[in-house]
């Protein structure tokens, strides 16, 4: 993990086309904005986690169904 030390209205790059810059600071919280094209998903870790699980859960129902659709053929 690459750690940077940033003030606010200081920003950093990623590749060429996003664009992370700090907004603002209020004790221990910090408010940072993400530029990014359209087709980059841009997620908090919480709810990317519950895509994640939500996706393994439907892929996992999906065998399921084929199982039992291969039962009956």
């Amino acid at each position: 993990m690459l750690a940077l030390s940033r003030k606010k209205g200081e920003a950093l790059m990623i590749n060429n086309d996003i664009e992370i810059t700090v907004l603002d600071i209020k004790g221990e919280q910090v408010k940072i904005g993400i530029a990014a094209p359209k087709e980059v998903p841009v997620y908090r870790k919480e709810v990317y986690i519950q895509i994640q699980e939500a996706n393994k859960e439907a892929a996992d129902n999906t065998a399921a169904v084929k199982q039992l659709a291969d039962l009956f053929q």
